[in-house]
Protein backbone atom coordinates (compact mmCIF):
# COMPACT_ATOMS: atom_id res chain seq x y z
CA UNK A 1 0.00 0.00 0.00
CA UNK A 2 1.38 3.27 -0.80
CA UNK A 3 2.10 6.10 1.47
CA UNK A 4 -0.22 8.01 -0.02
CA UNK A 5 -3.46 5.55 0.42
CA UNK A 6 -2.26 4.97 4.22
CA UNK A 7 -1.84 8.94 5.17
CA UNK A 8 -6.17 9.76 5.26
CA UNK A 9 -6.38 6.21 7.65
CA UNK A 10 -3.65 7.41 9.56
CA UNK A 11 -4.77 10.53 10.06
CA UNK A 12 -8.15 9.58 10.70
CA UNK A 13 -7.05 7.25 13.51
CA UNK A 14 -5.04 9.64 15.22
CA UNK A 15 -8.05 11.84 15.18
CA UNK A 16 -10.57 9.36 16.48
CA UNK A 17 -7.27 8.49 19.52
CA UNK A 18 -7.35 12.14 20.22
CA UNK A 19 -11.37 11.98 20.30
CA UNK A 20 -11.56 8.88 22.94
CA UNK A 21 -8.67 10.82 24.83
CA UNK A 22 -10.28 14.09 25.00
CA UNK A 23 -13.69 12.60 26.15
CA UNK A 24 -11.79 10.80 28.85
CA UNK A 25 -11.33 14.19 30.51
CA UNK A 26 -14.86 15.95 29.84
CA UNK A 27 -16.92 16.03 32.55
CA UNK A 28 -20.86 15.92 32.77
CA UNK A 29 -20.68 18.74 35.55
CA UNK A 30 -18.09 20.56 37.35
CA UNK A 31 -18.03 22.48 40.26
CA UNK A 32 -15.24 24.35 41.14
CA UNK A 33 -14.32 26.84 43.89
CA UNK A 34 -13.99 27.15 47.56
CA UNK A 35 -12.15 24.04 49.61
CA UNK A 36 -15.05 24.81 52.90
CA UNK A 37 -18.05 23.87 50.26
CA UNK A 38 -15.71 20.89 47.99
CA UNK A 39 -13.91 19.30 50.66
CA UNK A 40 -17.12 17.40 51.84
CA UNK A 41 -20.34 19.11 51.49
CA UNK A 42 -20.52 19.62 47.53
CA UNK A 43 -19.42 15.64 47.34
CA UNK A 44 -22.19 14.56 49.63
CA UNK A 45 -24.76 16.92 47.82
CA UNK A 46 -23.57 15.41 44.48
CA UNK A 47 -23.90 11.53 46.00
CA UNK A 48 -27.61 12.70 47.65
CA UNK A 49 -28.62 14.06 44.16
CA UNK A 50 -27.14 11.25 42.32
CA UNK A 51 -28.80 8.66 44.32
CA UNK A 52 -32.02 9.81 43.49
CA UNK A 53 -31.21 9.99 40.19
CA UNK A 54 -29.92 6.19 39.92
CA UNK A 55 -29.95 2.56 41.56
CA UNK A 56 -26.49 2.16 40.91
CA UNK A 57 -23.95 2.30 43.58
CA UNK A 58 -21.85 6.20 43.60
CA UNK A 59 -18.53 5.95 43.56
CA UNK A 60 -15.93 8.52 43.64
CA UNK A 61 -12.20 8.41 42.74
CA UNK A 62 -9.01 11.52 42.80
CA UNK A 63 -7.79 12.87 39.76
CA UNK A 64 -4.05 12.94 40.86
CA UNK A 65 -4.53 16.54 41.39
CA UNK A 66 -4.69 17.60 45.49
CA UNK A 67 -8.32 18.66 46.65
CA UNK A 68 -10.02 17.17 43.85
CA UNK A 69 -12.50 14.83 43.61
CA UNK A 70 -14.95 12.44 41.17
CA UNK A 71 -17.89 11.32 41.69
CA UNK A 72 -19.66 9.09 39.17
CA UNK A 73 -22.53 6.20 38.15
CA UNK A 74 -24.73 4.95 35.73
CA UNK A 75 -27.80 6.52 34.52
CA UNK A 76 -29.55 4.95 32.04
CA UNK A 77 -26.74 3.27 29.72
CA UNK A 78 -24.17 6.38 30.40
CA UNK A 79 -21.85 7.25 33.32
CA UNK A 80 -22.50 10.44 34.53
CA UNK A 81 -19.38 12.12 36.05
CA UNK A 82 -18.93 15.26 38.46
CA UNK A 83 -16.03 16.48 39.17
CA UNK A 84 -15.39 18.55 42.40
CA UNK A 85 -12.19 20.67 42.28
CA UNK A 86 -11.84 23.01 45.71
CA UNK A 87 -9.15 25.20 44.81
CA UNK A 88 -10.27 28.35 46.53
CA UNK A 89 -13.42 30.49 45.96
CA UNK A 90 -11.17 32.83 43.76
CA UNK A 91 -10.23 30.07 41.72
CA UNK A 92 -14.02 29.06 40.99
CA UNK A 93 -15.15 32.27 39.51
CA UNK A 94 -11.89 32.23 37.12
CA UNK A 95 -13.19 28.48 35.72
CA UNK A 96 -16.94 29.99 35.63
CA UNK A 97 -16.33 32.98 33.69
CA UNK A 98 -13.51 30.86 31.37
CA UNK A 99 -16.74 28.42 30.74
CA UNK A 100 -15.11 25.47 31.95
CA UNK A 101 -17.46 25.52 35.21
CA UNK A 102 -20.75 24.37 35.46
CA UNK A 103 -21.25 25.43 39.11
CA UNK A 104 -19.03 27.93 41.06
CA UNK A 105 -18.92 26.81 44.70
CA UNK A 106 -18.04 29.89 46.62
CA UNK A 107 -17.16 30.61 50.53
CA UNK A 108 -18.28 34.30 49.72
CA UNK A 109 -20.81 36.29 48.09
CA UNK A 110 -19.69 38.18 44.57
CA UNK A 111 -17.48 40.47 44.53
CA UNK A 112 -19.16 43.27 42.31
CA UNK A 113 -16.00 43.51 40.08
CA UNK A 114 -17.09 39.96 39.00
CA UNK A 115 -20.43 40.03 38.69
CA UNK A 116 -20.12 43.16 36.44
CA UNK A 117 -17.49 40.77 34.50
CA UNK A 118 -19.88 38.35 33.86
CA UNK A 119 -22.89 40.95 33.60
CA UNK A 120 -23.14 40.62 29.43
CA UNK A 121 -24.03 36.83 30.41
CA UNK A 122 -25.79 36.73 33.16
CA UNK A 123 -27.34 38.79 36.41
CA UNK A 124 -24.88 36.76 39.01
CA UNK A 125 -26.67 38.31 42.23
CA UNK A 126 -29.96 37.45 40.84
CA UNK A 127 -31.95 35.33 42.42
CA UNK A 128 -32.26 32.32 39.38
CA UNK A 129 -28.10 32.72 39.79
CA UNK A 130 -27.26 33.17 43.50
CA UNK A 131 -28.18 30.27 45.66
CA UNK A 132 -27.16 29.93 49.24
CA UNK A 133 -26.51 26.21 50.10
CA UNK A 134 -25.66 26.38 53.70
CA UNK A 135 -24.74 28.91 56.84
CA UNK A 136 -21.38 28.62 57.68
CA UNK A 137 -19.47 30.10 60.95
CA UNK A 138 -16.10 30.89 60.97
CA UNK A 139 -14.65 29.30 63.68
CA UNK A 140 -11.37 30.74 65.85
CA UNK A 141 -9.26 28.22 67.12
CA UNK A 142 -7.26 27.63 69.95
CA UNK A 143 -5.31 24.59 71.64
CA UNK A 144 -7.87 22.62 73.69
CA UNK A 145 -5.92 23.63 76.98
CA UNK A 146 -5.73 27.44 76.61
CA UNK A 147 -7.53 28.96 79.11
CA UNK A 148 -9.41 31.99 77.59
CA UNK A 149 -13.02 31.20 75.99
CA UNK A 150 -13.86 34.46 74.50
CA UNK A 151 -12.68 37.37 72.44
CA UNK A 152 -13.44 40.64 70.32
CA UNK A 153 -13.44 41.31 66.61
CA UNK A 154 -10.87 43.85 67.82
CA UNK A 155 -8.22 42.01 69.98
CA UNK A 156 -8.51 39.41 66.91
CA UNK A 157 -7.49 42.02 64.65
CA UNK A 158 -4.58 43.16 66.82
CA UNK A 159 -3.50 39.60 67.35
CA UNK A 160 -3.15 38.54 63.93
CA UNK A 161 -2.01 41.64 62.48
CA UNK A 162 1.53 41.03 65.51
CA UNK A 163 0.07 43.89 67.42
CA UNK A 164 -0.36 41.32 70.44
CA UNK A 165 2.32 38.60 70.42
CA UNK A 166 1.95 37.00 73.89
CA UNK A 167 -0.81 35.01 75.16
CA UNK A 168 0.10 36.50 78.37
CA UNK A 169 -1.16 40.13 77.70
CA UNK A 170 -4.75 38.07 77.19
CA UNK A 171 -4.58 36.87 80.56
CA UNK A 172 -3.12 33.48 79.20
CA UNK A 173 0.00 31.47 79.36
CA UNK A 174 3.35 33.50 78.37
CA UNK A 175 4.15 31.71 75.25
CA UNK A 176 4.49 33.62 72.10
CA UNK A 177 1.50 33.33 69.82
CA UNK A 178 1.84 31.34 66.77
CA UNK A 179 -0.41 32.51 63.68
CA UNK A 180 -2.65 30.26 61.31
CA UNK A 181 -4.26 31.48 58.33
CA UNK A 182 -6.28 30.22 55.26
CA UNK A 183 -4.58 30.92 51.53
CA UNK A 184 -5.19 34.02 49.77
CA UNK A 185 -7.42 31.89 47.01
CA UNK A 186 -9.99 30.79 49.94
CA UNK A 187 -13.17 32.57 50.49
CA UNK A 188 -12.52 31.43 54.27
CA UNK A 189 -9.08 33.74 53.96
CA UNK A 190 -11.95 37.16 52.56
CA UNK A 191 -14.06 36.03 54.85
CA UNK A 192 -11.92 36.55 57.76
CA UNK A 193 -9.91 39.78 55.94
CA UNK A 194 -13.53 41.44 55.64
CA UNK A 195 -14.34 40.88 58.85
CA UNK A 196 -11.55 40.94 61.37
CA UNK A 197 -8.84 42.63 59.40
CA UNK A 198 -10.59 44.66 57.33
CA UNK A 199 -8.81 48.37 56.66
CA UNK A 200 -7.01 48.50 59.96
CA UNK A 201 -4.96 45.34 60.19
CA UNK A 202 -2.67 43.48 57.75
CA UNK A 203 -2.16 39.33 58.61
CA UNK A 204 1.36 39.53 60.33
CA UNK A 205 4.16 37.95 57.88
CA UNK A 206 4.46 35.00 60.58
CA UNK A 207 1.65 33.40 59.83
CA UNK A 208 1.74 30.10 58.34
CA UNK A 209 -1.13 29.41 55.15
CA UNK A 210 -3.25 26.45 53.87
CA UNK A 211 -4.91 25.63 51.44
CA UNK A 212 -7.02 22.99 53.95
CA UNK A 213 -9.44 23.68 56.54
CA UNK A 214 -9.01 20.57 58.14
CA UNK A 215 -5.20 20.72 58.22
CA UNK A 216 -4.84 24.16 59.90
CA UNK A 217 -7.91 23.10 62.70
CA UNK A 218 -5.38 20.04 63.10
CA UNK A 219 -2.15 22.03 63.06
CA UNK A 220 -4.29 24.54 66.13
CA UNK A 221 -5.41 21.34 68.11
CA UNK A 222 -1.78 20.41 68.33
CA UNK A 223 0.05 23.73 69.10
CA UNK A 224 -0.69 25.23 72.50
CA UNK A 225 0.58 28.56 71.12
CA UNK A 226 -1.46 28.45 68.21
CA UNK A 227 -4.55 30.44 66.89
CA UNK A 228 -6.07 29.93 63.56
CA UNK A 229 -9.30 30.07 61.84
CA UNK A 230 -11.67 27.67 59.33
CA UNK A 231 -15.22 26.98 58.52
CA UNK A 232 -17.08 26.09 61.24
CA UNK A 233 -17.34 22.09 59.85
CA UNK A 234 -13.67 21.71 60.86
CA UNK A 235 -13.64 22.52 64.20
CA UNK A 236 -11.49 18.94 64.81
CA UNK A 237 -10.23 18.61 67.86
CA UNK A 238 -9.44 22.48 68.55
CA UNK A 239 -11.41 24.44 70.71
CA UNK A 240 -13.44 26.76 70.28
CA UNK A 241 -13.79 30.63 70.92
CA UNK A 242 -17.08 32.84 71.58
CA UNK A 243 -16.83 36.09 69.82
CA UNK A 244 -17.81 39.50 70.63
CA UNK A 245 -18.22 42.65 68.70
CA UNK A 246 -19.34 46.21 69.36
CA UNK A 247 -21.18 46.34 72.33
CA UNK A 248 -23.33 43.36 72.06
CA UNK A 249 -22.38 39.73 73.94
CA UNK A 250 -20.06 37.38 72.79
CA UNK A 251 -21.89 34.56 71.21
CA UNK A 252 -20.32 30.87 69.98
CA UNK A 253 -21.29 29.30 67.15
CA UNK A 254 -23.97 27.15 67.10
CA UNK A 255 -27.17 25.86 65.32
CA UNK A 256 -28.67 29.05 66.29
CA UNK A 257 -26.63 31.72 66.36
CA UNK A 258 -25.05 30.66 62.99
CA UNK A 259 -28.11 30.31 61.05
CA UNK A 260 -29.95 33.63 62.13
CA UNK A 261 -26.74 34.84 61.53
CA UNK A 262 -26.31 36.65 64.89
CA UNK A 263 -22.91 35.40 65.67
CA UNK A 264 -20.51 38.11 64.60
CA UNK A 265 -18.46 35.25 62.05
CA UNK A 266 -21.39 33.57 60.08
CA UNK A 267 -21.12 33.39 56.66
CA UNK A 268 -22.95 32.23 53.76
CA UNK A 269 -22.00 29.33 51.28
CA UNK A 270 -23.07 29.73 47.88
CA UNK A 271 -23.09 27.94 44.27
CA UNK A 272 -23.40 30.35 41.61
CA UNK A 273 -24.87 29.41 38.14
CA UNK A 274 -24.71 31.86 34.34
CA UNK A 275 -28.44 31.93 33.85
CA UNK A 276 -29.81 30.32 30.87
CA UNK A 277 -26.34 28.60 30.17
CA UNK A 278 -26.50 26.19 33.46
CA UNK A 279 -27.04 22.42 31.52
CA UNK A 280 -29.94 20.46 33.56
CA UNK A 281 -27.58 18.43 35.92
CA UNK A 282 -26.24 21.34 37.30
CA UNK A 283 -29.97 22.75 37.77
CA UNK A 284 -31.14 19.33 39.75
CA UNK A 285 -28.48 19.81 42.06
CA UNK A 286 -29.34 23.39 42.61
CA UNK A 287 -32.27 22.14 43.54
CA UNK A 288 -31.95 19.21 45.33
CA UNK A 289 -29.07 21.30 47.77
CA UNK A 290 -31.48 23.88 48.48
CA UNK A 291 -34.40 21.55 49.04
CA UNK A 292 -34.98 19.68 52.73
CA UNK A 293 -32.68 16.46 51.84
CA UNK A 294 -30.15 18.68 50.50
CA UNK A 295 -30.63 20.45 53.60
CA UNK A 296 -30.48 17.34 55.95
CA UNK A 297 -26.83 16.47 54.54
CA UNK A 298 -25.64 20.03 54.76
CA UNK A 299 -26.49 19.50 58.69
CA UNK A 300 -25.01 15.92 58.32
CA UNK A 301 -21.58 17.43 57.02
CA UNK A 302 -21.10 19.97 60.40
CA UNK A 303 -22.71 22.86 58.30
CA UNK A 304 -25.88 24.92 59.63
CA UNK A 305 -28.86 23.81 57.40
CA UNK A 306 -31.53 25.93 56.23
CA UNK A 307 -34.55 23.83 57.81
CA UNK A 308 -36.28 25.49 60.19
CA UNK A 309 -35.99 24.44 64.02
CA UNK A 310 -37.33 25.68 66.67
CA UNK A 311 -35.44 26.63 69.91
CA UNK A 312 -35.46 27.94 73.45
CA UNK A 313 -32.85 30.33 73.36
CA UNK A 314 -31.17 31.26 76.66
CA UNK A 315 -31.11 35.07 76.67
CA UNK A 316 -28.06 36.92 77.91
CA UNK A 317 -28.21 38.94 81.32
CA UNK A 318 -28.84 42.48 79.16
CA UNK A 319 -32.47 41.29 78.02
CA UNK A 320 -34.64 43.57 79.28
CA UNK A 321 -37.86 42.17 81.59
CA UNK A 322 -40.10 43.24 78.71
CA UNK A 323 -38.71 41.31 75.93
CA UNK A 324 -38.19 38.13 78.15
CA UNK A 325 -42.36 38.71 78.69
CA UNK A 326 -43.02 39.41 75.29
CA UNK A 327 -41.80 36.03 73.68
CA UNK A 328 -42.53 33.56 77.22
CA UNK A 329 -45.30 31.47 75.30
CA UNK A 330 -42.47 31.16 72.53
CA UNK A 331 -39.58 29.63 70.54
CA UNK A 332 -37.17 31.33 67.83
CA UNK A 333 -37.44 29.52 65.12
CA UNK A 334 -33.17 29.27 63.44
CA UNK A 335 -33.99 32.39 60.56
CA UNK A 336 -33.65 35.86 60.77
CA UNK A 337 -35.12 37.68 57.58
CA UNK A 338 -32.63 40.47 55.92
CA UNK A 339 -32.61 42.77 53.24
CA UNK A 340 -30.87 43.66 50.60
CA UNK A 341 -28.65 46.39 50.76
CA UNK A 342 -30.65 49.24 49.81
CA UNK A 343 -32.87 47.86 52.83
CA UNK A 344 -36.46 48.08 50.23
CA UNK A 345 -36.73 44.19 49.58
CA UNK A 346 -36.01 41.04 50.68
CA UNK A 347 -32.28 39.64 49.68
CA UNK A 348 -32.14 36.15 47.58
CA UNK A 349 -31.95 33.95 50.45
CA UNK A 350 -35.06 35.57 52.16
CA UNK A 351 -37.07 34.97 49.35
CA UNK A 352 -36.28 31.12 49.75
CA UNK A 353 -37.25 31.12 53.66
CA UNK A 354 -40.15 33.03 52.82
CA UNK A 355 -40.95 29.15 51.36
CA UNK A 356 -39.22 27.33 54.32
CA UNK A 357 -41.26 28.64 56.74
CA UNK A 358 -44.52 28.28 54.64
CA UNK A 359 -43.25 24.02 54.35
CA UNK A 360 -42.37 24.44 58.62
CA UNK A 361 -45.93 25.50 59.70
CA UNK A 362 -47.59 22.99 57.46
CA UNK A 363 -45.52 20.42 59.01
CA UNK A 364 -45.68 21.15 61.76
CA UNK A 365 -49.34 21.45 61.82
CA UNK A 366 -49.37 25.39 63.20
CA UNK A 367 -51.06 28.11 61.82
CA UNK A 368 -50.11 31.92 61.28
CA UNK A 369 -51.63 32.63 63.96
CA UNK A 370 -48.70 31.00 66.03
CA UNK A 371 -46.13 33.42 64.39
CA UNK A 372 -45.00 36.33 65.79
CA UNK A 373 -42.26 38.76 63.88
CA UNK A 374 -40.24 41.15 66.16
CA UNK A 375 -38.24 43.89 63.83
CA UNK A 376 -34.96 45.09 65.36
CA UNK A 377 -33.11 48.36 63.88
CA UNK A 378 -29.22 49.56 64.24
CA UNK A 379 -28.48 52.34 66.24
CA UNK A 380 -30.57 55.70 65.57
CA UNK A 381 -30.12 59.03 66.07
CA UNK A 382 -33.75 58.77 67.97
CA UNK A 383 -34.99 55.81 69.39
CA UNK A 384 -38.22 56.90 68.37
CA UNK A 385 -36.96 56.81 64.63
CA UNK A 386 -35.39 53.07 65.64
CA UNK A 387 -38.49 51.97 66.81
CA UNK A 388 -40.51 53.06 63.89
CA UNK A 389 -37.56 51.24 61.39
CA UNK A 390 -37.83 48.36 63.39
CA UNK A 391 -41.47 48.57 62.98
CA UNK A 392 -41.56 48.97 59.39
CA UNK A 393 -39.22 46.43 58.55
CA UNK A 394 -41.16 43.79 60.86
CA UNK A 395 -43.60 44.89 58.43
CA UNK A 396 -42.22 44.66 55.59
CA UNK A 397 -41.71 40.52 56.20
CA UNK A 398 -45.61 40.50 57.17
CA UNK A 399 -46.95 41.41 53.33
CA UNK A 400 -44.36 39.17 52.09
CA UNK A 401 -45.41 36.21 54.25
CA UNK A 402 -48.73 37.30 52.82
CA UNK A 403 -47.93 37.04 49.05
CA UNK A 404 -46.63 33.76 49.58
CA UNK A 405 -50.11 32.36 51.65
CA UNK A 406 -49.49 33.02 55.24
CA UNK A 407 -51.57 35.88 56.14
CA UNK A 408 -51.84 38.31 59.13
CA UNK A 409 -48.90 37.10 60.75
CA UNK A 410 -48.44 39.04 64.23
CA UNK A 411 -45.65 41.45 64.36
CA UNK A 412 -44.15 44.17 66.29
CA UNK A 413 -40.52 46.24 66.57
CA UNK A 414 -37.96 46.54 69.23
CA UNK A 415 -36.09 49.69 68.23
CA UNK A 416 -32.60 49.91 68.55
CA UNK A 417 -32.34 47.06 71.67
CA UNK A 418 -30.65 44.09 72.02
CA UNK A 419 -28.09 44.45 69.05
CA UNK A 420 -26.15 41.58 67.68
CA UNK A 421 -23.26 44.06 66.54
CA UNK A 422 -21.32 46.97 66.57
CA UNK A 423 -22.76 50.14 65.83
CA UNK A 424 -23.50 50.75 62.20
CA UNK A 425 -23.44 46.89 61.35
CA UNK A 426 -26.47 45.55 58.81
CA UNK A 427 -27.10 42.26 61.13
CA UNK A 428 -28.88 44.69 63.60
CA UNK A 429 -31.30 45.31 61.20
CA UNK A 430 -33.32 41.90 61.31
CA UNK A 431 -36.93 40.48 61.88
CA UNK A 432 -36.71 37.81 63.81
CA UNK A 433 -39.55 34.69 63.37
CA UNK A 434 -41.15 33.20 66.81
CA UNK A 435 -43.65 30.59 66.95
CA UNK A 436 -45.81 29.74 69.87
CA UNK A 437 -44.76 26.91 72.06
CA UNK A 438 -47.12 24.03 71.92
Amino acid sequence: MSRATRTPVTLFRLVLAATLSLSTQAYELEIHGSNTIGATLAPMLVTGFLEEKSDNPISSKGTGEANENVIFTRIGNRTTDVLVAAHGSSTGFKTLSAGNADIWASSRPVKPEEAEQLRGQADLTALENEHVIAIDGLAILVHPSNPINQMSIDTLGKIFSGQIQNWSELGGADRAIRLYARDNRSGTWDTFKSLILGKTYTLNDTAQRYESNDQLSDDVSQDPSGIGFSGLASVRNSKLLAISEGNAPALLPNQLTVASEDYPLSRRLFMYTIGEQTPPLAAGLIEFALGPKGQTLVAESGFISQNLIAIKPTLDDSAPDTFRRLIENYQRLTVNFRFSEGRTKLDNKAQRDLQRLQRYLEEENQSAGDLLLIGFADMQSHELRAQMISELRALSVRKALQQSGVPDVAYTGYGQYMPVGGSGNQRNGRVEIWIRSR
